[in-house]
Parts: C-alpha cells; structure tokens; sequence
C-alpha cells in the first residue's frame, strides 16, 4: 500500500500557497513509499481564497495533468498533519491513489448515475441548500452501506464546492468548470476501497437520559412525563425566579437527541453499548456516536416547553449537556486509538515496528501503520482554541493516531452516515483494499 502525497500552505497570495503546495507532492511523489501517480484530489481551502476558487481549481490540474478528479471545498477553517489554519489564506491538497474504477465524482451537473455501485461517499454540502439534513439521508440511502463521512462547508464569503471528475458533466452544464455553489458534491467509493471511519463528540451530559413523552414540532413538552422546562432548570439547578443566572445557565446548554431506530442501527453498525430502551448515554458517561446535538432555541414558561433546532418526536431519548474540552480530548484520543487497534496487525515486520515505536519527533509517515491517508472533518467551534492551543485538535490525532498524510476542514456541521451532527469530529483514513 502507497501513502498519499499530500502539501499544504499558507500565503496572502494563492499562487505562492499553490506552488508551495506542488512542491510538497511532487517531492512527496518522488518518495518511493508514497504513490507516484494518483488520479483523484482532495482540495480544501480557507474563505480569503473563495474569489479565486476557479482559477486556483485550474492551475493545479494544470500543473498536476495525471490528476483527473477533484473534489472539496471550503472552510473558516481547513486542516493538515499536525497542523490548522484558521483566519488566514490557506490550502491544503492530498492526492488519493485509489484505482480510477473505484471511485466516481458527483455533482449537481454530474449526478451519481446506475453505473456505479457506490458503498459509501465523500460529501460536501453548501450551507445555503434548503433541508440539508435530508439532502444528506438520501444520498446515502444512494449507498450499498448507508454511511457518509463529510460535512457542511463553512465561509464568511461565498460557499464553493470542488468537483471535477473525467467522465465530465452533463450535456450543456461543462461551464461550471468544476466549481459550484449549493447542493451537495463529492466523491463516491466501491466497497473495494478499505475505509474505516469514527465519530468523535465535543459535549459531555450534565443531565440522565430521559424519555420524550410529548412535543410538537421542535418543541419539547414533557420529559418522562414531566414539563420539560421544569426538568431543564432542575438539571442545571437554577430558578426563573433568578432570571439572568437561568438564562446564562441555558445558554451554555445544549441538548443530546437519539431515537431508538438510530440506536439499533448504530449498535449493528459500530458496536456501541445500548440500554434495554435504548440511552443517549454510554456506560462511560459519555455520548454515543448516534446522539445528534443541537441548540436550544427557546423557552415557553406558559406551556412549560422547551424548543430546540431540530424536529423531536415522542419516544426520543434526550439528555442536557454542555461543551467539554476534557470529554472532547480524551473522546478524539479514544476514536484515534480505535482505529489504530482494528488496523494494527498482530505480528509486525522488525522495520515496521522500529518505525512505529520511534519517537513523535522522528516519526514520519509509514505504511505499516496501515493508513494510506486521512480525511479529518471537525466542527468550526472546536479547533485549536477550543482544545488549548493553536493547531492543538490536530496536534492530539497526530500523537494519538500517528503520523498519516491528513486533509480536511473545519465545517458548518459534519456528516456521518447519514446523520447531520454539531460540534464533533468524522475522522476517517483510507486503509487500501477492503
């Protein structure tokens, strides 16, 4: 198995940012452990390059013409080994070396067709697209396995997606040149492309889980037959009698949803612990990778009710919890740690267990690791900040996973399987043949 060629770079002006990224593959092309000739690109850049998404798009397929399909877009945000760029001019490329018949770039002008068995895919979705949740569902029910790794673009300017491929476009669209607005775009796998993939949750509980007994809408009535916002101030242990310290108390405080199907899926899927009634909860006090968490949007002291940004329907499990930078960091190191146990084998070459068992500052990339490369996809409000530190999110899945090429971005909402989740993290590498 080849590693990735993978560059990344930052500079005011975007042909600087390029030609430093070019060098980085071709040198990386050169190595004899890296692939030599990779057909399909993962392109990710920050907002300040928006403008010149086109011609950015257009001089690296020129500079790079055995590269026929591109795919990706744009973040607040975008992220590399070790490394994340944030409010700054950045890009960031990795060239995949997976067989041309395996895979297939979609678009709006391209949509996936028949003639493709897809497995699972690679989706970007443009913020501004109307009910994205369900944009997202039926795409990967388009999937033999359901899942879908990616996420919502995130821009301050405009919203870009990239999606070139060589089967080109439908019959009169050909002047998108490859980069679009709206809808949704990406790169779909056959199931002979190895892929393993976790979800990472940045919210620790603060409340139990409990059972929704009535809502309407977004609108959460009654919690295990309790008036929900009374079970609200309750968990958070405050009064409306003290108005400003409940609303600060409120703001901070999000909520945990999960119904009993997604629980059952996720079990067959991922082996995650499940109660008899289905829990939001883990026996390890922390979430599940099915809980999708979402802001609380309002209070109604007349009818007792608690609205939040998502529909909720009776039989739904839900906890209160609030962003935690501990959970967050030991979650990332668990998943990190996962994926690294499902792929090591039990007995090592003696070249292969001195590389890995050298230290982080001689470490390099290595395909004994079993990780060709990596796609890291993370909420905009995590980040370095949010775990310490500039680059510190990044700098935790390099010492925890290992030194593996790595893209990805910092989105307006990630996306696994198909499910449209906040304030996490999707972390996925490519493992070569399934």
């Amino acid at each position: 198995m080849k590693l990735f060629p993978y560059g990344h770079a930052t500079d005011p002006r975007w042909q600087m940012a390029a030609a430093l990224v070019l060098a980085q593959l071709r040198a990386h092309m050169a190595q004899r452990a890296y692939a030599s000739a990779p057909t399909l690109a993962l392109l990710y850049i920050t907002d300040h390059f928006v403008a010149a998404a086109r011609d950015i798009l257009d001089h690296l397929s020129a500079e790079l013409p055995g590269v026929t399909d591109w795919v990706g877009t744009v973040g607040v945000g975008i992220a590399s080994n070790n490394v994340e760029y944030f409010d700054e001019p950045a890009m960031a490329v990795m060239l995949c070396d997976v067989p041309s018949d395996q895979y297939r770039v979609f678009s709006g002008v391209a949509p996936l067709g028949l003639g493709f068995a897809a497995h699972t895919a690679l989706v970007h979705v443009d913020a501004g697209t109307p009910e994205v949740a369900e944009l997202v569902q039926d795409m990967a029910r388009r999937t033999d396995s359901g899942y879908l790794f990616g996420g919502v673009s995130s821009s301050r300017a405009a919203s870009v997606q990239f999606a070139a491929g060589a089967d080109g476009y439908i019959k009169g669209h050909g002047a998108a040149g490859g980069v679009f607005s709206g809808g949704l775009s990406g790169v779909a796998f056959s199931e002979a492309v190895g892929l393993v993939s976790r979800v990472t949750q940045g919210c620790l509980p603060v409340s139990a889980s409990r059972r929704v007994s009535a809502a309407e809408g977004n609108v959460v009535l009654a919690l295990d037959g309790a008036p929900a916002l009374q079970v609200l101030l309750d968990d958070l242990s405050v009064s409306l009698e003290r108005p400003q310290q409940a609303l600060q108390a409120v703001r901070a405080t999000l909520v945990g949803l999960l119904s009993v199907p997604d629980v059952l899926a996720g079990q067959a899927q991922q082996g995650g612990l499940v109660g008899a009634r289905g829990s939001v909860i883990e026996r390890s006090g922390s979430f599940g990778a099915d809980v999708i968490v979402r802001h609380i949007i309002g209070l109604d002291p007349a009818r007792g009710a608690v609205a939040v940004a998502d529909q909720v329907h009776e039989g739904m499990q839900l906890a209160f919890c609030q962003r935690n930078v501990q959970a967050a960091r030991a979650d990332l190191v668990r998943i990190c740690a996962e994926i690294r146990e499902e792929l090591e084998p039990e007995e090592l070459p003696m070249e292969t267990a001195l590389a890995l068992a050298a230290p982080e500052a001689q470490a390099a990339p290595h395909p004994g690791r079993g990780i060709a490369g990596a796609v890291y996809i993370s909420c905009s409000g995590r980040g370095g900040p949010h775990f310490g530190g500039p680059s510190a999110e990044l700098q935790i899945v390099r010492r925890a996973l290992g030194d593996v090429p790595l893209v990805g971005f910092f989105a307006g909402g990630e996306i696994a399987r198909d499910h449209l989740y906040g304030y996490t993290g999707v972390l996925t590498v490519f493992t070569g043949p399934a």
